[in-house]
């Protein structure tokens, strides 16, 4: 049992908020901001190599080794976003818990996504299967979640997402989580269809950010970002790049400098 493990396993005792760098520089700057633990986002890797996400476009080691990386860099407890495992099957979620541990992840996260926009999430006994095996692979190792991403894929049956929710938690899962949840009153509804195994929400409702205390007292455990970070960074880009085309080069406000980021880089040499 590592201690990454323990450490990231007790957090879920209280409400904390994990953001998703996808880089060294967002790793870094992330953790200097006092973040008790981080999580990649396969969004963001996607879009840095232009390829969608979701469509089994990144492969098992480059995932992992992203995620391994922001914890090499960190030292922080680090979640993978580890899509759908890598595999229609529960060998291939397997494989992929036991390459998540041997790169010393914290926990990973496991979807009953199909990365097949025609049909797009597994069947609910082939859903289960995958996580039951990979909770037996993950028990007392790493953190596992399972994630049913209904919700993200206009299949908005909160019965049915709770369903698998508390399939994947009898199972052995030992965080929940369910992306794109229209509402406090969902929210709500799954926190306690699963108690006391804790959910983790993405950002908010979709009905709009809330504070992080609302979430609290709904009894979320668990706040990620997902892909909202990169996608604020290239918002910001466009921003600069719209004033740069008017001529105005006054962009630098509020910038990291290199040599702030290089200072909390590995020193070579």
């Amino acid at each position: 049992m590592s201690a990454a493990y323990e450490t990231f396993r007790d957090l879920h005792k209280s409400c904390f908020v994990m953001p998703n760098p996808w880089d060294g520089a967002s790793s870094v700057l992330l953790a200097r901001e006092g973040f008790p633990a981080l999580a990649s986002t396969s969004l963001g890797i996607a879009f840095a190599m232009g390829v969608p996400d979701g469509r089994a476009a990144l492969s098992r080691e480059v995932s992992i080794e992203n995620a391994a990386m922001i914890h090499r860099l960190t030292g922080l407890p680090v979640n993978g976003d580890l899509e759908d495992g890598f595999g229609p099957s529960p060998e291939d979620c397997v494989l992929t818990v036991e390459a998540s541990i041997k790169a010393g992840l914290a926990g990973l996260g496991i979807e009953d996504t199909t990365a097949n926009p025609a049909d797009p999430i597994h069947g609910f006994d082939q859903a289960v299967a995958r996580v039951k095996a990979a909770a037996k692979a993950a028990k007392g190792r790493i953190l596992l979640t399972g994630r049913t991403d209904n919700f993200l894929n206009g299949r908005r049956d909160l019965d049915d997402t709770i369903r698998r929710l508390q399939a994947f938690a009898e199972v052995g899962a030992d965080v929940l989580y369910a992306p794109g949840l229209p509402d406090m009153a969902a929210i709500e509804a799954v926190v306690k269809a699963v108690a006391p195994k804790p959910v983790n929400v993405v950002f908010g409702p979709g009905t709009g950010p809330v504070p992080l205390s609302v979430l609290a007292a709904a009894g979320v455990k668990r706040v990620s970002l997902g892909g909202v970070l990169y996608r604020h960074a290239m918002g910001s880009m466009v921003l600069a790049a719209k004033r740069l085309r008017e001529g105005d080069f006054d962009i630098m406000k509020g910038m990291p400098t290199s040599a702030e980021i290089t200072k909390l880089l590995p020193q070579l040499g």
